[in-house]
This record gives structure tokens, C-alpha cells and sequence, in this order.
């Protein structure tokens, strides 16, 4: 969510502690997901209870996400005067993110498995690949990893798929895990353009940062737009083709 769309939200003044933690979950980023994936499960023909399982698993895996960032940048935040950031302003205590945190864990887990265990476990992958880029690859130049990991195991949630324990569906197509997981790439390069020069100062120094230091912030910027576009646009015909499903 960008500074701009913080600012409108809050413009009345602070927001409560409710809505703080509720801001801090990075609900733009966490509102796509959920909406993709769930638009996704209806289109492989999942029933509309099915698709509401998952879009809460996604939405409570994404909130862990957002929570952790927030938690792990929050001295980062402080010294660059993030007013985006709930934590970092102080709106909402650390403590709170980290019970919020673990109670959503709580849920994440059983939502997940749900699915079926071949589809929880791919998603539960993905929140883990997810967490370890807030705490292990996000200042370094593997950074991608993580994104190219979490989304490239989405298909499989996906395409195992269905009620109860148990083992459904089959396995994703390779096509479509490998264009999920350009995808994620995609999206890390996009997130991460808004804060170069902020990163640079705080030495961040993930894989675009180094990118753009050779090639020029323009030039990544049109790069990763486009290159963005044209996986999703290829996602969505392989998905109109073959499906997610071999």
C-alpha cells in the first residue's frame, strides 16, 4: 500500500490501535492476493465454499506476512520517518503485531490443511518462503528467492486442491509453476522501486537495488513493468489452455 493511500485513510488523524494493526497487515498487497487466488480456485472449478476456504487461508497467510515486515523494519522504519508504518509511528505496539501474529498462525494452520494436505503444505510453504524473506534475504542479493518460491508453489495449492484431509487433484503444470514463479520475481522488483533510495541508505541491498545501480532506476522500472505484464498475460492464457492442473 503505497504512503499516499496511508495518508488518506488517516487523514482525519491517528488511527485507533485496531485499525493501526489493521494497516499494518499491508492490506493492499494482502486484499490482491486473497482476491486472486480466490478468483483462481473458482476458475479451476472449485465449489463456492471451496473458494472461500481459500480465500480466507490466503488472507490469513498474507496478514502473517505484512505483520512480520512490519515487525522485523521496525528500527529501519524509525530512522527513515516511514508515516506509512503503524509500528514505526508508534500507533500500534510491537507486542500487539507479534500476539496478532501468532494468533493468526494459529488459524493459518488448520485453514490451510483444509484445503487437503498436499495444498496446505504447498501453502504453508509459501508463507514460510515468504517470512524468510523479512528475516534471512531481503538485504541481500537473492532476494528474488523468496518471491520466486511463494508464488512458484501457489499453483500447487491450487491444483491439489479440495475438502477435507487428504491427497486431491494432481500435480501443477510446469508451465504454470514456472511463470508463477517469474511472476513473484516480477512483483519483488515492482515492491521494491518506491524505497530504492531509502534502502540505499539504510543498506538494503537486495538484488533490484544492485540491478538498478548498472542499468538506472528508468530502465529497471520499464523492464519490470513490462516484463511483469507480459508473464501475467502469459499465465492467464495457459490457464485458459491447459489449466493449473497436468
Amino acid at each position: 500500500m503505497t504512503r499516499r493511500t496511508t495518508r488518506r485513510i488517516t487523514g482525519s488523524g491517528p488511527p485507533g490501535p485496531a485499525l493501526a494493526l489493521a494497516l499494518s497487515c499491508h492490506p493492499g498487497p494482502t486484499v490482491a492476493m486473497t482476491l486472486t487466488l480466490g478468483a483462481a480456485a473458482a476458475l479451476t472449478g472449485r465449489s463456492a465454499g471451496q473458494c472461500l476456504l481459500v480465500a480466507a487461508t490466503v488472507a490469513t497467510g498474507q496478514v502473517t506476512v505484512g505483520w512480520v515486515n512490519d515487525l522485523v523494519d521496525v528500527g529501519r522504519d524509525r530512522r527513515a520517518g516511514r508515516r506509512d508504518k503503524p509500528v514505526a509511528r508508534g500507533l500500534v505496539s510491537p507486542r500487539t503485531v507479534a500476539t496478532a501474529t501468532g494468533c493468526a498462525v494459529l488459524l493459518v494452520v488448520p485453514l490451510s490443511l483444509a484445503n487437503g494436505t498436499a495444498s496446505g503444505s504447498a501453502h504453508l510453504a509459501a508463507v514460510a518462503s515468504a517470512w524468510s524473506y523479512n528475516l534471512l534475504f531481503k538485504a541481500s542479493a537473492l532476494s528474488f528467492l523468496p518471491y520466486a518460491v511463494s508464488f512458484g508453489l501457489l499453483p500447487a495449492f491450487l491444483s491439489y486442491g479440495g475438502p477435507g484431509p487428504g491427497r486431491h487433484g494432481g500435480p501443477p503444470t510446469v508451465t504454470m509453476t514456472a511463470l508463477a514463479g517469474l511472476l513473484g520475481v516480477g512483483i519483488h522488483v515492482l515492491n521494491t522501486l518506491p524505497d530504492l533510495a531509502e534502502d540505499q541508505a539504510n543498506g538494503v541491498r537486495h538484488l533490484p537495488l544492485r540491478v538498478a545501480g548498472r542499468t538506472g532506476v528508468r530502465s529497471l522500472r520499464r523492464a519490470s513493468v513490462a516484463g511483469t505484464a507480459s508473464v501475467a498475460l502469459a499465465m492467464a492464457v495457459a490457464g485458459l489452455r491447459t489449466g493449473v492442473r497436468r
